[in-house]
């Protein structure tokens, strides 16, 4: 945990009203060895900015966020928190960072438990995102909020998917042993949306190595619903992510200003 202090919790809702309040944990304890040497995947540039700055204020433009959770390396909370005070962030959504642990799941698990009450909305969110529109956030805190315990933003395919036997050494030869039908097939993105206490409870329960937040909800047997993704939500994990994302920066910033 780190040293700064929690942030109050929300003040409590109106005699009568149940307004859901809505926390981010985002993620940002990994090295981003597919990107190449250099500064972890999250703190590299994207139009001279950190891409977990990017990923931060996409959250925040949200204005149904009102607590961002910034899980650091381990070792690099002291450094995460140094980043986030250079940067102007909104003043409405407050800010938190503890170190994260070995792996993804651990860091989100951390994340969670750093989050004061009051806040029944988790968002997850992949600092390697740093693109998502507020639109695509806002639909998945809406589904939350209707009464899904999870939601995933996801895409149609547009190619086709085979299954393979893996080979014996990388590089050689695979063979295809099914061809899925892609029409029921998705793509899924981030930020997943959650219900708090159901988040929690997969976290507690559910010990498999997994890829994503919604796969552990699954497993209690609770149901997962999709939203619309967004093509711009992609993550950058390759040398060409990062440049398809600096021309999607700089057509934002010619078009809208970004």
């Amino acid at each position: 945990m780190s040293d700064d202090p929690l942030p109050p919790p929300p003040p409590a809702p109106a005699p009568g009203r149940t307004t859901a309040r809505t926390a981010a944990v985002i993620p940002a304890a990994g090295r981003g060895v597919r990107l190449g040497p250099g500064a972890p995947k999250a703190l590299r540039a994207l139009g001279g900015t950190p891409m977990l700055i990017h990923a931060i204020r996409a959250m925040a433009a949200s204005r149904a966020v009102s607590l961002v959770v910034v899980v650091a390396p381990p070792d690099g909370a002291a450094e995460v928190k140094t980043l986030l005070d250079s940067y102007a962030l909104p003043e409405r959504t407050d800010f938190l960072v503890v170190p994260g642990g070995e792996s993804r799941q651990e860091s989100v698990k951390l994340g969670l438990d750093a989050l004061p009450p009051g806040y029944d909305i988790v968002l997850v969110h992949d600092a390697a995102r740093p693109l998502v529109p507020v639109d695509t956030v806002d639909a998945v805190i809406e589904a939350v909020r209707d009464g899904a315990p999870a939601v995933v933003p996801a895409l149609p395919l547009a190619d086709t998917v085979k299954q393979v036997e893996p080979a014996a050494a990388p590089g050689d030869p695979e063979r295809v042993v099914a061809t899925p039908d892609r029409s029921l097939l998705r793509a899924v993105q981030t930020p997943q949306g959650f219900d708090r206490a159901a988040l929690v409870r997969a976290h507690e329960t559910v010990t498999d190595d997994v890829t994503d937040d919604a796969s552990m909800v699954e497993q209690l047997g609770l149901a997962v619903v999709t939203v619309p993704g967004h093509e711009e939500a992609f993550k950058v994990t390759r040398p060409l992510d990062l440049v398809l994302a600096e021309a999607v920066l700089a057509r934002r910033r010619l078009n809208d200003g970004f």
